[in-house]
C-alpha cells in the first residue's frame, strides 16, 4: 500500500515525499479513503498509530478541493478540537508541514497565553484551526471567531476530553457550527461514553480501528516492582541510576507530587523538569522542548499536562503513581514502544494501589511479571483482590540485568517516523513541534 493508492493530491505527496514518508500506517490505510469520499468516521487509534496524518491529510485535500467557492475573507472551514494545549501546538504543526504546498492557512487557540495574538491570526483569516474546548469558547464568546463556515470537524483523543470534562463545552462548541458537515471522531478506546457521543454527532459513521480495543504496543514490555509506599521514591532513583542517560516519561498522579519528585530527582544530579496543568504555557513549552532536545533526560508529568506528549524512541515510561483509571495505563505506556520500536513500562506499585493493578490487568487481559529488587522488597507480598486476569502467569521474578535503550529501528520501517522511508506518525521527530502557532 502507498499513498498514491489512497487517492492523496499531488501537492500531499510532494510533502509526504519532502519529508521522507512513503508508506501509510493501518489507521492512515483504513481512514483517509472514508474522509475523502466524505463519510463521517469513527476512529480507533492508539498515540503512535500515525492517527494525525490520518485526519490532517484527507482534510487538507477536501478543503483545498472546495477553496475555490469560497468568498470573501478566509473563514474557518476545518476545525480540529484536541484536549491540550501540547498536542494542539503540535497537531497545528502538522497541518502546516503536509499542506506546505496547498496555500491553506491554519492556527491554534489555546489558553496558557494571550488572547491578542489569536485574535489578529483570526481577523487575517484562517482556513483551518486546531483549538483546545475552553480558549475556542472563551473566542465564541467575545466573537472574535466565526464558525458558521465549518465543512469538517475533528474530535481528537475524544477519550481524553471527556475524562477532563468537556463534554458540555463540546456540545456548545457544536451548537456552533452548521449541521451540515463532516465528522471525524478519533479515540484512544471505544468506551460506552464514546460510542454515545459518536451516535449523537456523528452520521452513520464509518468505524475504522487500528488496533484492538483498549490494547498496549506489543514492543513494550511491562514490568511491576514491588515496594512500600514509604520507600518509592528510593526505589524510582535506583531504576533510574540503572541507566542515568536514558530517557524517562515519569508519570506521578498530581502535581504537587510531580514537583517534589523532581526536587528530588535534581538534589540526586539528575536533569529533570516537571510539566502540569499549574505551570505556565512557556515553561511547559520548555520543558517538553529540554526533553526532547536530550537537556533534559527526566520527564515528570501529570496525565493531563503529558496528553500530546510525542517522542520519538523514547525508552521508558515509569508509572510513580498507578493512574485511578485503567484506560489511562494504555495512554501512558503509549510513549513508549511506538513506530515498532521497543520500550520499557515500569510501574512502582505500593500495596494500596493492589485494586488499580487489578484493574489495569483485567484491561490488557494479562497479568504484568512482578520483579523484586533487592533491598526495596515490601514488606508485604503485593496481594490481588478479585478475580485473577486471563492469560499466562508470570510469577514474581528477580529483575535482568540494566539495560542499554534500544537501538532505533531499522530504516525503511513502515512504522517508524524518524528517518527517510518512514511513514507519518502525526509529524517528524527531529525537531521541537511544541510552542508554534
Amino acid at each position: 500500500m502507498s499513498f498514491e493508492s489512497l487517492g492523496l493530491s499531488s501537492p500531499l505527496l510532494r510533502a509526504l515525499s519532502d519529508l521522507g514518508y512513503t508508506q501509510p500506517t493501518p489507521i492512515q490505510t483504513q481512514a483517509i479513503p472514508h474522509v475523502l469520499h466524505g463519510s463521517d468516521v469513527l476512529a480507533g487509534a492508539q498515540t503512535g498509530t500515525g492517527k494525525t496524518a490520518a485526519f490532517a491529510l484527507p482534510m487538507l485535500q477536501r478543503l483545498a478541493a472546495n477553496a475555490g467557492e469560497r468568498s470573501g475573507s478566509r473563514r474557518v472551514r476545518g476545525l480540529v478540537l484536541t484536549p491540550t494545549r501540547e498536542l494542539a501546538a503540535q497537531v497545528q504543526e502538522s497541518i502546516r508541514e503536509y499542506g506546505r504546498h496547498l496555500g491553506l492557512r491554519s492556527t491554534t487557540v489555546f489558553g496558557g497565553v494571550g488572547m491578542q495574538p489569536q485574535v489578529e491570526a483570526l481577523r487575517r483569516g484562517v482556513d483551518i484551526l486546531v483549538a483546545t474546548p475552553g480558549r475556542l469558547l472563551d473566542h465564541l464568546g467575545q466573537r472574535t471567531l466565526d464558525l458558521s463556515n465549518v465543512e469538517l470537524l475533528v474530535l481528537d483523543e475524544a477519550d481524553r476530553m471527556l475524562d477532563m470534562g468537556f463534554l458540555p463545552a463540546i456540545r456548545r462548541v457544536l451548537s456552533a457550527v452548521p449541521r451540515e458537515r463532516q465528522t471525524l471522531l478519533f479515540s484512544a478506546t471505544f468506551a460506552d461514553e464514546i460510542k454515545a457521543l459518536a451516535q449523537q454527532f456523528l452520521r452513520n459513521p464509518v468505524e475504522v480501528q487500528a488496533e484492538a480495543k483498549n490494547s498496549a504496543a506489543h514492543t513494550v514490555e511491562h514490568r511491576v516492582h514491588p515496594v512500600d509506599a514509604a520507600r518509592k521514591r528510593d526505589l524510582l532513583l535506583h531504576v533510574l541510576a540503572e541507566d542515568s542517560r536514558r530517557q524517562t516519561l515519569v508519570f506521578s498522579r498530581t502535581k504537587h507530587g510531580a514537583d517534589k519528585l523532581v526536587k528530588i530527582l535534581e538534589s540526586a544530579g539528575h536533569k529533570a523538569a516537571a510539566i502540569h496543568g499549574n505551570k505556565s504555557q512557556g515553561a511547559r513549552t520548555r520543558a517538553l522542548a529540554d526533553f526532547k532536545s536530550g537537556r533534559i533526560v527526566t520527564l515528570v508529568a501529570t496525565d493531563i499536562a503529558a496528553r500530546g506528549i510525542d517522542i520519538d524512541q523514547l525508552p521508558a515510561v515509569i508509572n510513580y503513581d498507578l493512574p485511578m483509571v485503567a484506560e489511562d495505563y494504555v495512554h501512558r505506556i503509549g510513549r513508549t514502544g511506538r513506530n515498532g520500536a521497543t520500550g520499557f513500562a515500569i510501574s512502582l506499585v505500593s500495596q494500596e494501589e493492589s485494586g488499580q493493578l487489578r484493574d489495569i490487568q483485567k484491561l490488557l487481559n494479562r497479568e504484568i511479571p512482578r520483579h523484586e529488587i533487592d533491598g526495596f522488597v515490601p514488606t508485604l507480598p503485593l496481594k490481588m483482590t478479585g478475580p485473577a486476569p486471563k492469560g499466562p502467569a508470570r510469577g514474581n521474578q528477580r529483575p535482568p540485568q540494566p539495560r542499554q535503550p534500544r537501538s532505533a529501528p531499522p530504516r525503511n520501517s513502515t512504522h517508524g517516523h524518524a528517518s527517510r522511508g518512514r511513514a507519518p506518525s502525526g509529524k517528524p521527530a527531529a525537531r521541537p513541534r511544541f510552542g508554534q502557532g
